[in-house]
């Protein structure tokens, strides 16, 4: 999800308030600081309002009749590799990493922690990464043909990004809401743009000023620009931000609609009924993002918040 600042001093006046708000959120324990930038324990506080949106995303999709699913938050590295994110995006990656040695080399690693040396490198990458996206997992299960209707898929689960960041709307370790089609390029079209409208819809119930913009994700690299400019052109992304901090940036996406195209419906051979390489879309809810923006937007306490967003979230009782 993308961010935009205009100026110098704009950069440096949102940065500013971002901390404070980071600051503000800890002082309130609803967030738990670590050791580790854009990584934070949750209260009680901040579940309940991640338990009420989960919900409430629930009944919002009820109509799709989805098949729910929910994968780890590792994924196997041999489909890693029949995805490109790697080549997209190699500077967000996670390689999960272990010792596979033997006694000598575990007492080598021994002596050079105990030496306050560096000890990681006898370890080695696992058949496992941290999953980069919620919906890759998906992908790989259903190589072959397709119903003739497509698929629909409720997800949920945690994904990782390595970007460390003081603001936080941008965490390492978050939760996602997927709902994906995958079925014929029409139909993956006419659903990434009628929930859309439908998730701008739901935000906007709860009170937030959300707005539609056109995105890219972060790709790296010379390539990468290519393909943001691609992705621009064609609207293959479409963000829902929500402002946090006035006339200092335009907003923060909380949510997203996506035309995946065949980008990886073609890696790992997924066909439409008729036989033709199926193409995928999804919209997406940033479940932390979206409780911060609420937190933003309302208040820290939940309790104060107007009715009738706490009944859309069952918090009425707390």
């Amino acid at each position: 999800m993308t961010d935009i600042a205009t100026s110098d001093d704009t950069a440096t006046q949102l940065a500013t308030a971002r901390i404070a708000f980071r600051n503000e959120l800890l002082d309130a324990g609803i967030l738990i600081a670590s050791s580790v930038a854009g990584v934070y324990g949750r209260s009680g506080t901040f579940e309940s309002i991640i338990t009420g949106l989960d919900a409430l995303l629930a009944r919002m999709a009820a109509p799709l009749n989805a098949q729910v699913l929910r994968f780890p938050p590792v994924y196997p590295r041999v489909d890693f590799e029949r995805t490109d994110y790697i080549a997209s995006f190699p500077d967000l990656s996670g390689v999960v990493s272990s010792f596979e040695r033997g006694d000598k080399e575990h007492a080598a690693l021994l002596s050079a922690r105990a030496d306050g040396e560096a000890w990681d490198g006898w370890l080695d990458p696992t058949d496992v990464v941290l999953t980069p996206a919620i919906c890759h997992p998906l992908y790989a299960t259903l190589e072959g043909r397709l119903p003739e209707e497509g698929g629909v898929f409720d997800l949920a689960g945690y994904g990782f990004r390595h970007e460390p960041s003081e603001d936080p709307m941008r965490m390492q370790s978050f939760r996602m809401r997927e709902f994906v089609f995958v079925g014929t390029p029409d139909a993956a079209q006419v659903y990434r743009d009628s929930w859309l409208d439908r998730a701008i819809e739901t935000l906007a119930s709860l009170g937030l000023a959300v707005d539609a913009v056109p995105a890219n994700d972060p790709f790296f690299g010379r390539a990468g620009r290519m393909l943001v400019n691609a992705q621009l052109r064609e609207n293959l992304k479409v963000e829902i931000i929500v402002p946090l901090y006035g006339d200092l940036h335009e907003g923060t996406a909380i949510a997203s609609a996506n035309c995946q195209r065949d980008h990886l419906t073609a890696a790992f051979g997924i066909l439409t009924h008729d036989g033709d390489v199926a193409h995928g879309a999804c919209v997406a809810f940033g479940m932390e993002r979206t409780a911060l923006a609420l937190l933003r937007t309302h208040g820290l306490n939940p309790a104060e918040w107007p009715e009738g967003v706490r009944d859309l979230l069952g918090l009425c009782s707390t």
